[in-house]
């Protein structure tokens, strides 16, 4: 329960829920799964068993097997992937601290109606302020080193919200219109499918499961050899997709149930979850305290994240740079206040400035997770291949476990990874250039 719990994070109540509704429900959700199963546990077995052979951070992982400084950019790669993610991170972080903090004070908590969403971000100064609220509560936690309390609260916090979670999905599921969602989000309609989707549920794999942006490497090099790897990571997909699929449920039925069926409303993007779950809280007898506890419990869940993604950019500093944990955790709330902002403001008075006919905000979302994270997954692919061997990590798995899935780990990391990495990396890159458009 605490390992689900911790799953509830942005990942699975903002993020999957809205690329869910994007990409066509159930055959998002298809591709997501199939993809989990095959490559997504592939590669975090992978990254899992690399930081416990090496004993290393994906820099000195990389450094430990090859001097040749393309090889040694992809650990680099690795390190610099939560510096994207952390300041957007940071930003909805933010949001859910504003929405906690006018369920605790505003007494007619229904006032949160249809366009309070688009109005607070077109506010740029309450965004920001948000923010750098968000962000400083962080660097605070960081800088006091306090990061045993936070888990000892999200052991308690984290389950709490898995339930909350269910009770709200329960609700939702069990209004009028909301079996047409239900429908939406489990039964794939291949007709909906397109190469976008792959790439985005590829993205949403990496993001989800943390490959390629060093966590995995860093997590399996304090790992003990006596860990079943093999089994500990197929834990943590199923947990990962069944909350995943929860946050579908909390959701995509309630777009429905608010929208009178209206298919169009599932096009509202990364708002999704903040203009919807107000709308069944407002429906519900006890909305309000119901609303609080669940972004109160959703800010933990944010914040042991952010947290973890902030850790990892100033080890990365002290490591590499030599720094002190005051130095290092400065430079990464400049990169944080810098990067986030261009985030923050991207609905407001940056509305019109976009990357790729995107927002900073989707942009730095759409750079990290399909972008950055499939060439660093990349990297890792040609690492275990060409310079450890895949027999050696073979080894470093076989030590703790009977490796059941040895066949089908070396299908997928010679033939199939690969292969399907490189074409969806290509094809996002072709579709944000607007080469090709799929």
């Amino acid at each position: 329960l605490a390992t689900a719990g911790s799953a509830m994070g942005l990942g699975k109540i903002w993020r999957f829920p809205y690329l869910a509704a994007k990409y066509g429900g159930g055959v998002f959700l298809f591709s997501y799964v199939i993809l989990v199963i095959t490559c997504g546990c592939m590669l975090m077995i992978s990254e899992t068993a690399l930081g416990r052979l090496t004993a290393k951070s994906p820099v000195g992982a990389f450094k430990a097997y090859s001097k040749e400084y393309f090889i040694k950019a992809g650990g680099w790669i690795n390190a610099i992937i939560p510096m994207i993610i952390l300041p957007y991170y940071c930003v909805i972080g933010g949001w859910v601290l504003k929405y906690l903090f006018i369920y605790i004070f505003e007494n007619n908590s229904s006032a949160i109606q249809d366009n309070y969403f688009s109005l607070f971000l077109a506010n740029s100064a309450s965004v920001e302020g948000w923010f750098i609220v968000y962000a400083l509560i962080n660097l605070v936690i960081i800088l006091l080193g306090v990061n045993k309390g936070i888990e000892r609260v999200s052991k308690f916090m984290m389950p709490m919200l898995l339930v909350l979670g269910l009770i709200i999905a329960i609700y939702t599921c069990l209004q009028k219109n909301a079996f047409e969602g239900i429908k939406y989000l489990l039964i794939p309609d291949f007709s909906r499918f397109s190469f976008m989707t792959l790439v985005t549920a590829l993205g949403q794999m990496f993001y989800s499961l943390s490959i390629a942006m060093g966590i995995l490497c860093t997590y399996g090099s304090y790992m003990k050899k006596d860990v079943n790897i093999e089994t500990s990571t197929f834990q943590i997909a199923g947990f990962d997709t069944i909350t995943a699929i929860l946050g579908g449920f909390m959701i995509i039925p309630a777009v429905f149930v608010f929208s009178n069926g209206d298919i169009s409303s599932l096009e509202q993007g990364p708002s999704l979850t903040f203009v919807t779950l107000p709308k069944v809280f407002n429906s519900m007898r006890a909305g309000r305290i119901v609303a609080i506890l669940f972004f109160a419990m959703f800010f933990f869940a944010a914040l042991t994240s952010s947290i973890s993604l902030f850790e990892t950019c100033t080890s990365t500093f002290q490591d590499e740079l030599g720094l002190n944990r005051r130095k290092s955790s400065a430079i990464v709330i400049c990169i944080v206040v810098l990067l986030g902002t261009l985030s923050s403001l991207s609905y407001g008075v940056l509305k019109d400035v976009k990357l790729f006919k995107m927002q900073f905000l989707d942009f730095f979302d759409f750079l990290s997770n399909s972008i950055l994270l499939p060439i660093s997954a990349l990297f890792i692919v040609v690492l275990i291949l060409k310079y450890v061997k895949i027999e050696k990590i073979e080894s470093e798995i076989k030590l703790s476990s009977q490796f059941k899935t040895k066949a089908l780990y070396e299908i997928v990391m010679k033939f199939i990874a690969p292969l399907v990495i490189i074409v969806i990396l290509i094809t996002s890159i072709f579709d944000a250039l607007g080469i090709v458009k799929i």
